[in-house]
């Protein structure tokens, strides 16, 4: 660790030592064509990424005592293009799911799709408009555990129906998590949907919402995914689809998981962005 004044949404030791062996492995598997392994501050690194996930800062505004976009770019593209990001948020989800005295993975699932608005740069090819909601840019589907986990996440033009995005959440959910075979959804999955998930093995169930009760009543269930959607907004560079490519929107919901998690594993907390 460097000697700079930590910023609060940097790693502690206690969190690096969770995840630093995995990228230090990583970096011992890449050698360069003049036999290096790098030269690179990978703590640094993750710091920068989880700096601007957090404050939604452009790159040219990474605080110069923080790796610059050139080398925070280029490993966030490594470790997004090479499934990193993945890998660690899916290691440190086990570590999460035991210490809540829960098996490795889980049987059951909450999905859902979230809207998001996009930036002017966001290429016009990957957005679309949702026609419900009225909003332009990129739709952002969850799948999570009973922890609010995520076990799938997949981010598409918002124009995309809620089916297809269900659709596609399931493929992922049956590919890498096999021990699922049951899905809360809300109404607007309709019977395309419940049919994929017969196909590959998991019960959909509709949670429909309560009219008798006044005010705003958490839907059981359903919530856990609503509840995972706004906790990812705690990441401002989350509120706003601010990415070029899809792929890209994915690795940073990946990474504000990650951090969600590493708190949630050594019992610490960042505050947030909207107490200033």
């Amino acid at each position: 660790m460097s000697d700079r004044k930590p910023y609060p949404s940097d790693v502690t030791d206690e969190q690096w030592a969770m995840i630093g062996p995995f990228l230090n492995a990583w970096r011992a598997k890449r050698v360069s064509v003049a036999g290096r392994h790098g030269e690179q501050d990978l703590r640094e690194v993750l710091n920068a990424i989880l700096y601007q996930n957090r404050t939604g800062c452009q790159w040219a505004y990474l605080p110069h005592d923080l790796p610059q976009k050139p080398v925070t770019y280029y490993y966030f593209g490594l470790w997004r293009d090479d499934g990193t990001d993945a890998a660690i948020h899916d290691l440190l989800r086990c570590q999460t799911r035991e210490k809540a005295g829960r098996a490795e993975d889980p049987t059951a699932v909450a999905v859902d799709t979230q809207s998001i608005r996009a930036a002017n740069h966001v290429p016009a090819a990957t957005t679309g408009k949702d026609a419900g909601k009225r909003v332009p840019g990129r739709k952002r589907g969850l799948a999570v555990d009973a922890l609010g986990l995520i076990i799938a996440v997949v981010v598409t033009a918002a124009s995309v129906t809620d089916n297809q995005v269900g659709i596609e959440l399931l493929d992922k959910v049956a590919e890498h998590t096999p021990t699922v075979t049951h899905a809360w959804v809300d109404a607007g999955f309709k019977q395309d949907f419940a049919v994929h998930g017969a196909v590959v093995g998991i019960d959909i169930e509709v949670v429909k919402r309560s009219d008798t009760l006044p005010g705003f009543v958490p839907v059981k269930k359903r919530w856990i995914v609503e509840q995972a959607f706004g906790t990812l907004m705690l990441h401002r560079r989350l509120a706003r689809e601010y990415e070029s490519r899809p792929e890209s929107s994915v690795s940073r919901t990946l990474w504000a998981a990650t951090a969600n998690m590493v708190r949630r594993l050594t019992g610490t907390s960042t505050r947030t962005w909207r107490n200033g």
